[in-house]
């Protein structure tokens, strides 16, 4: 991942008469939605590109360091060695982006991870939600033990949910102080902060938000927690990356962007990807500045793999781990 964003003083005129052409904004986005995917070798490479920017993440009430451990696993192995022979790839070191889980469960992913990846070139990131995800409706002190207890056993990366009371009351400099202490709690850990776009209420807000966490210190923005009844989408997406391309020309730093909730298939992936090139570059679609936030998407990337050097779709035994 790239170097932290030390961000800067808190600025309200950043984010005074802030105007959102909805109309234009939409019409962006849909040309996103209708872009024809690429083919053949291209979409395969465009395939593998996206696996190394996944978030691998389970977030479920009854984790255990069991189904951690095999989360880990496949993070460390994301595709079949076979499939990787059939693709000219034998001895490429090919991983997910990171591992994501809550803050119980970092230990358990920090002591598979060094099982697995000892003696090979291979450093997977561990991120942790933390910040009393996914609300965030918990006093400020118990969220900021939360990131310091997840950073205390392994987490490298923690993914904060902002307190959207402050930002749906306007009270940006509160959000903007509540996230500059997070940022303080994390140390040397990179911290992506997650909006909650589906719950604040218009894109005037979700630009106001982006530009605050930003100035705040986060090294990411991302979309949701995924447990909203909204989340991911290209019309939000727009309004956040033209946030950072602003960031980046008032301070000359570049932050991360992260897309979470309802990505599931290798065609999404490859859009959001087409999303991420033509709106800030090619450096965005690598895993230090763009990562997605998922559990099912890999599996039907590697689904597509498949079906790419086999010409046939695999059964449930040639994709155990899928």
């Amino acid at each position: 991942m790239a170097g932290h964003n030390s961000g800067i003083d808190y600025d309200p005129n950043v984010i005074d008469n802030v105007h959102i052409n909805l109309s234009a904004v939409k019409r962006r986005a849909a040309q996103f939605a209708s872009n024809r995917a690429v083919k053949k070798q291209w979409q395969a490479a465009w395939q593998l590109r996206a696996i190394t920017c996944i978030d691998l993440t389970t977030l479920a009430g009854d984790d255990t360091p069991a189904n951690v451990a095999r989360l880990c696993q496949k993070a460390v192995n994301p595709v079949d060695r076979s499939i990787l022979s059939q693709l000219s790839m034998d001895g490429v070191v090919l991983t997910t982006g990171a591992v994501c889980v809550y803050p119980n469960q970092v230990k358990a992913a920090h002591d598979a991870l060094t099982q697995l990846t000892m003696n090979k070139k291979v450093n997977i990131p561990i991120a942790s939600v933390a910040t009393g995800f996914p609300a965030g409706q918990t006093p400020l002190g118990p969220r900021l033990e939360e990131i310091r207890y997840a950073t205390k056993n392994g987490a490298t990366e923690i993914d904060i949910v902002i307190n959207r009371t402050l930002a749906l009351t306007g009270d940006w400099k509160g959000v903007y102080d509540e996230v500059k202490q997070m940022r303080e709690a994390c140390g040397s850990a990179h911290m992506k902060s997650i909006l909650a776009t589906g719950e604040l209420g218009s894109l005037t807000n979700i630009y106001k938000a982006s530009m605050v966490c930003m100035m705040a210190g986060s090294d990411f923005i991302k979309t949701s927690t995924g447990k909203e009844g909204v989340n991911a989408n290209f019309v939000v997406a727009l309004v956040m990356l033209r946030a950072i391309r602003d960031y980046y020309e008032m301070t000359g730093v570049k932050v991360g962007f992260k897309p979470a909730g309802g990505i599931q298939t290798a065609k999404d992936a490859c859009v959001w990807l087409s999303m991420m090139y033509e709106e800030l570059g090619d450096e965005y679609t690598h895993s230090n500045l763009f990562r997605i936030g998922a559990s099912g998407l890999l599996a039907d990337i590697e689904r597509q793999l498949y079906h790419y050097v086999t010409g046939c779709y695999p059964s449930l035994t040639d994709m155990p781990m899928g």
